[in-house]
């Protein structure tokens, strides 16, 4: 199973929530990330804070949804619609959830208040893909009804 991270610029929260994804997921498990509009670089911060957190940042780097090798089999949109960001809508026969998430790359303050917003990011996503990780996955996928149910459940969760 495919599961597609999507936002906008595809420089943090995207490409926090597919490294993290792909550091837990269990075999036949794999995260992709992409951007309606990506920046076309990976925001330094989020390298470095994976990094801190022992998650390999080999081989990310921002890129377009249309250029995808795979067809995601789930999509997850990170955009935080509260904060009045546009959400894209992927396009095709894949089960769509929604887990906003405050863009870190907006914040502002000191370094020290930078940082605690992208570990905020981080935290926030990794308990949400620690709780999808928990689901019984081979009966799930065999239930998409239920599988988007468990997963928008997931997208209310906090850190």
């Amino acid at each position: 199973m495919n599961v597609l991270f999507l936002c906008t610029g595809n420089s943090c929260r995207s490409i926090l929530g597919e490294a993290t994804f792909n550091h837990l997921a269990p075999p036949g498990w794999k995260a992709l990330s992409a951007g309606s509009h990506p920046t076309g670089k990976v925001h330094p911060r989020s390298l470095a804070l994976l990094a801190r957190e022992g998650i390999s940042t080999e081989g990310y780097h921002s890129k377009s949804w249309d250029k995808l090798p795979v067809t995601p089999d789930i999509v997850i949109t990170v955009c935080a619609s509260a904060a009045g960001e546009t959400c894209p809508a992927y396009l095709g026969p894949v089960l769509r959830t929604h887990w906003g998430v405050d863009d870190p790359a907006h914040a502002a303050g000191s370094n020290a208040e930078i940082d605690a917003a992208f570990m905020q990011a981080y935290r926030l996503l990794r308990t949400r893909i620690e709780a999808f990780l928990a689901l019984p996955l081979d009966e799930l996928s065999h239930d998409r009804q239920r599988l988007k149910a468990e997963l928008d459940r997931i997208g209310g969760l906090s850190a």
